[in-house]
């Protein structure tokens, strides 16, 4: 029996009806298309269809039923990728199908309709239109929805590194006649791969010491405040510098599943004896300055979390340190690129050590900003920049 048009307007509206009612249900995108699909089947007497749909940044078929070969998954052809709003039922040269109807939204191209009916003049073109804006809407804002609370995850995810890597630095540094340190730190990031720290062991002794992970962001702050708490439990267990790197080696290389590494350098001033305890772990050269001159301090070991156990280790000392700047840093500072793609490297930071004659720490740190600044030009910095600097007076 053939069905009248006020027939198939019912048809279509109870379609329109049950497809508001699913997405209202909230069901999955997979649902949608499959009731898009059965919906046109049933409904509009469509021989062959395929529904080319944006996703991840490329057209995609997301329907298809009654072709030859299963269009699903293959791209749309270029050219029509700027079809016209509202241009509405037009011929297509794409084979197998008689027809192309592009889907707008808010003069947006959603969707890119082929199709092959029983009778193409009589096909119901602004059904097509309501039910294919209908479902592609919905998935649109499903993606955004998706998109917003994952952008809502990542912002509390932020916010909890910054509160955590926060609580790496120490608080306060001393300022005395006999110690001086300053810090500086400028994260690339909103949160860093970078730490320092000062810890005082005893009355005569304390540990400076600063870290670069490997990586960037979330993961690289809050594996840097694991290999912070690592640090300051093992300084409370033992004073031994080679029994601490092993052991934060192996919780780094745990930590990291060996993906990660962490450049360390870590010194324990004795003030009764004069020496400096230091070890090197794959970080920058570390500039030690005292009147008889420039001491570079690269002996230890390589960095940490790539090997357990390591393959050496080795503590070294200096003595008869009395009065001398340690000046450490992590390698966004040399690694600071100008305008003609050169970076500032060591050679220009151990020259500025060098001149300068200062006892304010806090002003050398500001002299060697201003000069790569200056250096860097209109260039951005790429990567954190650490500084941490000791001033001994202990005559």
């Amino acid at each position: 029996m053939k069905k009248t048009s006020i027939d198939i307007k019912d048809l279509q509206l109870n379609a329109l009806l049950e497809v508001t009612q699913a997405v209202n249900n909230n069901l999955p995108e997979d649902d949608l298309l499959k009731i898009y699909k059965f919906t046109l089947l049933a409904d509009l007497k469509i021989n062959k269809l395929a529904l080319y749909a944006s996703q991840n940044d490329q057209w995609v078929c997301r329907v298809n039923f009654g072709t030859k070969s299963n269009l699903m998954g293959t791209l749309l052809p270029s050219e029509y990728e700027s079809l016209s709003n509202r241009m509405g039922l037009t011929e297509t040269s794409f084979d197998e199908f008689d027809s192309v109807f592009p889907v707008f939204h808010k003069n947006r191209l959603l969707s890119v309709v082929f199709i092959e009916s029983e009778n193409k003049i009589g096909v119901q073109n602004r059904f097509l239109n309501a039910l294919t804006n209908i479902i592609l809407v919905a998935i649109e804002n499903k993606r955004l929805a998706r998109q917003q609370m994952e952008q809502e995850a990542y912002r509390r995810e932020l916010e909890i590194a910054k509160k955590v890597q926060n609580f790496l630095f120490p608080k306060e540094l001393p300022k005395v006649e006999r110690l001086q340190i300053e810090a500086y730190y400028l994260p690339h990031h909103d949160v860093g791969g970078d730490y320092y720290d000062y810890i005082q062991i005893d009355e005569n002794r304390f540990l400076a010491c600063i870290a670069d992970v490997s990586g960037k962001g979330v993961p690289a702050a809050l594996l840097m405040s694991n290999f912070q708490a690592s640090l300051r439990a093992l300084v409370r267990q033992t004073k031994d510098l080679t029994q601490i790197i092993t052991e934060l080696n192996h919780s780094t290389f745990v930590s990291g599943n060996a993906e990660n590494f962490i450049t360390f350098f870590a010194g324990i001033y004795d003030f009764k004896s004069k020496t400096l305890e230091y070890i090197n772990c794959g970080h920058n050269e570390i500039i030690l300055k005292r009147e008889e001159g420039i001491l570079l301090l690269n002996e230890g070991t390589t960095v940490l979390g790539m090997f357990d156990p390591l393959p050496f280790i080795e503590t070294k000392d200096v003595d008869n340190l009395d009065e001398f700047v340690l000046f450490t840093y992590t390698d966004g500072l040399t690694e600071t690129f100008n305008e003609e793609d050169e970076a500032f490297e060591f050679d220009r930071l151990q020259q500025l050590l060098v001149e300068d004659d200062s006892e304010d720490l806090g002003k050398l740190h500001d002299r060697i900003l201003e000069a790569l600044n200056l250096f860097k030009g209109s260039r951005n910095f790429h990567d954190d920049i650490t500084m941490l600097s000791c001033r001994i007076q202990n005559r």
